[in-house]
């Protein structure tokens, strides 16, 4: 249906917060946020007023006389996103998206309130630095890619590699999911990847019903549980009564999987927690998206403007494309100093394996090794396939 200045628009039910720059409109129907200057709040509230798209041109011209308002395209891009309920009286059937339901509301938020409130970020900030200081003293705590082989066969590494992994990361995601419980809001624990890793997700989305100050501690909260698990750890090896190499051993993996977790969180060319952190204190969003392009500008001769940025944020842009180059090379090193080297000691390691007698252990630990990696690849593949259905269903 093609939109006039006669056009009469009805809107879902909405809400409007004040951001950190902007505003935040809420489509209470589907709980998707936006984020819009004043004159299309504006804009907004005569709709809801029940004036016509060119009544509102004609208001909103006086009052923005250096603004370009040409409310056809405004309402147009409502209509793309879904925020128009009718019009001229006739309803707009919208195939919506079925939102997954969030939960764990069985957790009360005093609990979440206990762990995350106005003092407990001084108390994780001081755990960070002390656990830097202990590396700086002790820097023979700080992992080495050979933590990994806690036992001789690799097959067992791997099963225990795994369960602690995991263990680990619902420890951090279990941050998230408290921090938000702790403003009384649902949340929901999601699968996915980042480049070969296996990762979950706490979905923070309705962070969006918050000040931009409090959304910054739903992105901290699984690094400031992450940095309580290396507290601990870094106090075992340096004071704790440990007689088993083993148990040593163990908490080197530990150590080793927090702190490796903890540098892919910096690296915010993927959507990271410091990322959401690095877009909501800026108050500047989708950078990811605008920063590629303008990284693709730097080495193209043909420059394309971007025309989602609002004034003001080309710098901050540019500032978060060296941070994007920055985590490329954090994530190169972690695999040349790290999983590189593990790669090359396991296919050395398990070679051999192959032919050793079958009632051996070795040969055993070598197909079983095997096996697992065929499976995480198959894992890895599947949460790829998924993104990649996902990315063509919201096309």
């Amino acid at each position: 249906m093609k939109l006039t200045k006669e056009t009469l628009l009805t809107l879902h039910d909405i809400e409007v917060r004040e951001g950190s720059k902007y505003y935040i409109v809420e489509d209470l129907l589907t709980q998707e946020f936006y984020e819009m200057p004043l004159v299309c709040i504006d804009a907004l509230d005569l709709i809801q007023k029940g004036m016509r798209l060119g009544e509102i041109e004609e208001v909103l011209t006086k009052s923005y006389p250096n603004e370009e308002i040409n409310l056809i395209d405004f309402g147009e891009q409502l209509l793309e996103l879904n925020l128009v309920l009718s019009i001229d009286g006739e309803e707009i059937i919208h195939k919506l998206e079925q939102k997954k339901k969030l939960g764990f509301e069985w957790i009360p938020s005093e609990l979440g309130k206990a762990l995350f409130n106005k003092y407990t970020p001084y108390i994780y900030g001081v755990l960070f630095i002390i656990n830097i200081g202990i590396f700086s003293i002790r820097p023979s705590l700080f992992p080495h890619y050979k933590d990994l082989f806690v036992f001789d066969l690799l097959s067992l590494n791997i099963i225990v590699l795994g369960f602690m992994s995991l263990f680990l990361v619902l420890i951090h995601e279990f941050g998230h999911i408290l921090a938000i419980r702790s403003f009384n809001l649902p949340t929901r624990l999601d699968i996915s990847h980042r480049l070969y890793l296996l990762v979950f997700e706490t979905d923070l989305s309705l962070a969006w019903k918050l000040p931009a100050k409090q959304r910054n501690i739903l992105y901290l909260s699984g690094v400031c549980f992450d940095n309580v698990v290396l507290f601990i750890a870094l106090m075992l090896q340096l004071f704790g009564p440990i007689h088993s190499q083993m148990f040593s051993g163990l908490i080197g993996l530990i150590i080793f999987d927090v702190v490796v977790r903890i540098v892919f969180q910096a690296c915010i060319y993927m959507k990271t927690d410091f990322y959401y952190l690095f877009e909501n204190v800026t108050g500047t969003y989708n950078l990811m998206e605008n920063s590629i392009l303008s990284i693709k500008n730097i080495f193209s001769r043909t420059k394309r403007k971007n025309n989602e940025l609002f004034p003001g944020e080309e710098k901050i842009v540019v500032s978060y494309s060296i941070f994007y180059i920055i985590g490329l090379i954090l994530t190169f090193g972690l695999f040349f100093i790290y999983y590189l080297p593990q790669l090359l000691y396991m296919i050395i390691n398990i070679i051999p394996g192959f032919s050793r007698p079958i009632s051996e252990p070795y040969f055993w630990d070598a197909i079983l090794f095997t096996a697992q990696i065929i499976t995480l690849l198959g894992l890895l593949i599947y949460s790829f396939s998924k993104s990649y259905t996902r990315i063509n269903v919201e096309k």
